[in-house]
C-alpha cells in the first residue's frame, strides 16, 4: 500500500511523535508498504512562536498538493494539527479523500501553558479538525474517554513499543555515582513541568537528560542538578540503566514513551496520576502514582527492577504498526 504521512513533527525534532512515526514505517515497510512522509523539511519554514527550536512550514499548500498528486496515495494519515496536517486535511476533503489522523498532543493544554488561551478554545480548534477524520488514533484508554467527554467521535485504540534489545537493564552505565540518582528524560519545555521535579527534596542527584528552551532556565535555577543534554541510542540507553529511578512529573502528555524505554532499562517510574502513567503504569503496575510526587519519589526505590521489564516486554512496536495499518481508510481508486 502506498501510505501518504503528513506531520509536521519530523527530523531533526527529538520528540515522541517522530520517534513514534520513525519506528512505524520501520515496522511496515519490510512487510512491503511505502511511504512518502511530507514533512517540514520539504517547505519553506519559520520557527514556532514561543519554541523557536521547532520550524513549521510557511504556506505548504501547493507544494503538499503536488507530492499527494505525484504519489497516488491509497491511504493519507495526518499525524499533527499544524499547518501541514490542516493543507492535508483541506485537500483530502475537497478530493473526497478519507483520511485518518492521531493524537498526538494535548494541544489545549499546551497552548494554555504559553498563551492566555482557553482550554474550550484549543478543544473547539482540535475537534474540528478531527472531525472529518475517518479514524481517530489515541495512545491510551484515559486521553480517549476525556476526547469522548469532549465530543470527539470516530476514536480508535493505537498502543506504542519499546525498543528492549536497546534498553535493557545490562550494559554500560552513563553514571556511577554511589547514590540514588533521580532522572527526567525528555524535552526540555515548561508544558514537561520539569521544574516541579527539579524542586523536589530527594536524597542522592537529578538528572535531566535532553534539550530544549527552558534549559538555560533549569540551569540556572538547579545547579546541583545534571544535565548532560541530548542523548541517543548507547549513549541514551546508559543513562537509563544509570537511574535508581525514573521521575515523569508532566501532566499533559498523552503517552509518554520514556516510561516505557525506563521501565526496559529495569527502572522503575515515579508519576503523577494523570493520563499516560495511569495507562502504562495502572494502578498496581512497576512506579508509584501520586500527587505528592516527592513521596512517589521516594516510594519508587523499593520497586522491583524485574518487575519493571517484565511489564515492558507487553508493548511491541510489531504490533502498534498493525494496529496503524489495520485502521487506515484505504482511497477508492476509479476505474
Amino acid at each position: 500500500m502506498r501510505i501518504a504521512l503528513v506531520t509536521d513533527a519530523w527530523h531533526p525534532q527529538v520528540n515522541g511523535v517522530v520517534r513514534t512515526w520513525s519506528r512505524v514505517i520501520e515496522e511496515c515497510e519490510p512487510l512491503g508498504h511505502e511511504f512518502l512522509v511530507i514533512a517540514p523539511r520539504d517547505f519553506r519554514t519559520m520557527p514556532l512562536p514561543t519554541y523557536p527550536e521547532i520550524r513549521i512550514a510557511v504556506a505548504p499548500g501547493a507544494g503538499l498538493r503536488r507530492r499527494l498528486a505525484e504519489f497516488r496515495p491509497q491511504a493519507v494519515h495526518i499525524a499533527t494539527e499544524g499547518p501541514l496536517g490542516l493543507a492535508a486535511r483541506r485537500f483530502c476533503v475537497r478530493r473526497g479523500w478519507p483520511f485518518t489522523t492521531s493524537y498526538h498532543t494535548k494541544f489545549p493544554e499546551y497552548l494554555a501553558a504559553r498563551l492566555p488561551v482557553p482550554l474550550n478554545w484549543g478543544y473547539r480548534a482540535i475537534r474540528w479538525f478531527h472531525r472529518r477524520s475517518s479514524g481517530v488514533l489515541v495512545a491510551t484508554r484515559s486521553i480517549r474517554r476525556e476526547l469522548e467527554a469532549q465530543g470527539f467521535a470516530n476514536i480508535v485504540d493505537w498502543s506504542r513499543g519499546v525498543d528492549t534489545a536497546l534498553f535493557r537493564p545490562d550494559g554500560p552505565r552513563a553514571w556511577e555515582g554511589g547514590e540514588p540518582l533521580f532522572l527526567y528524560v525528555g524535552r526540555v519545555a515548561v508544558e514537561k513541568n520539569i521544574e516541579a521535579f527539579l524542586a523536589l527534596d530527594l536524597p542522592g542527584k537529578k538528572a535531566v537528560v535532553g534539550d530544549g528552551p527552558q534549559l538555560a532556565e533549569l540551569k540556572r535555577n538547579h545547579p546541583d542538578a545534571i544535565f548532560p543534554g541530548a542523548k541517543f541510542g548507547e549513549e541514551l540507553a546508559a543513562w537509563y540503566r544509570s537511574a535508581s529511578v525514573f521521575v515523569f512529573p508532566s501532566r499533559t502528555d498523552t503517552f509518554g514513551l520514556v516510561l516505557l524505554e525506563a521501565l526496559a532499562s529495569g527502572v522503575a517510574v515515579a508519576a503523577y496520576p494523570v493520563p499516560g502513567p495511569l495507562d502504562v503504569i495502572g494502578a498496581d503496575g512497576p512506579g508509584v502514582l501520586d500527587e505528592d510526587l516527592g513521596q512517589a519519589a521516594l516510594a519508587a526505590l523499593e520497586v522491583d527492577a524485574a518487575r519493571c521489564r517484565t511489564h515492558a516486554m507487553r508493548f511491541s512496536w510489531a504490533a502498534c504498526a498493525r494496529q496503524f495499518l489495520d485502521n487506515l481508510a484505504p482511497i477508492a481508486t476509479k476505474g
